[in-house]
């Protein structure tokens, strides 16, 4: 199976450890991994900010760098969303593009991983993702709960993953709303941190870095040693105790 790498580009500039953790993952599983050297920005930034009619050429060079993959492949799920659901003549993208969470559970359907973490981790389910992408189940629905990423982080031998009180609510990050909205968005993000500080995490881990970025601001400035981690670099992981 080959497969596209998208790497978002924030991911590429302050997470390269998040893209390289993709990669080895994917490749661990079996695929063969295409990493088109020309990709930029997706062009959520601007649709996010009101400029949606100004991303056709963002949208123009993903079509050109992506569009001879069967499967293309991206650990960040709001990137993904813009692709599928906000980038108009996508060529047909948005039926192959999968953030890494659902690449993994719904077209590899893995049961298995070859990884360990032994701490305790709190899970951050991002909006876009929770909601957009539909990776867990939202709480406010009368209907039966699954979560994707949980069940791939169940499968990592010795980590400890803690229960939290707000599960799906929101950190506060939303792309430009902590820069138009600052207060607010620190305030959505310190209460989020206190959950997982309740329970006793010492890693924060999600399928958006993007929401992780803005908590591990938020942990720095508290001087917290609770860290974050991308759930690819989790999943990739050999740590033993």
């Amino acid at each position: 199976m080959i497969v596209g790498l998208f790497i978002p580009c924030y991911v590429d500039q302050f997470y390269p450890q998040v893209a390289i953790a993709t990669l080895e993952l994917l490749e661990k599983l079996g695929c063969t991994v295409v990493y088109p050297p020309n990709q930029t920005c997706c062009g959520q930034p601007m649709a996010n900010s009101g400029f949606e009619h100004l991303t056709g050429d963002c949208t123009k060079l993903f079509i050109k760098n992506f569009n001879e993959f069967d499967y293309i492949v991206s650990p960040s799920g709001s990137c993904v969303l813009h692709i599928k659901e906000h980038s108009h003549e996508n060529a047909g993208l948005h039926d192959r593009i999968y953030e890494l969470v659902e690449f993994l559970t719904d077209i590899l359907k893995i049961d298995h991983l070859e990884a360990s973490f032994p701490y305790r981790v709190g899970l951050h389910q991002s909006c876009h993702g929770q909601r957009g992408l539909h990776l867990a189940q939202m709480t406010e629905l009368m209907a039966p709960p699954f979560s994707k990423p949980a069940k791939l982080l169940n499968m990592v031998k010795k980590i400890q993953l803690i229960d939290l009180d707000r599960k799906d609510e929101c950190c506060g990050f939303g792309g430009t709303f902590c820069v138009a909205e600052e207060a607010v968005s620190v305030k959505m993000g310190k209460d989020r941190v206190a959950d997982h500080a309740k329970h006793g995490a010492e890693v924060i881990t999600g399928s958006d870095m993007s929401c992780l970025m803005h908590l591990e601001g938020i942990l720095r400035r508290q001087k917290s040693p609770v860290t974050v981690k991308h759930i690819a670099e989790i999943l990739n992981s050999s740590i033993e105790s």
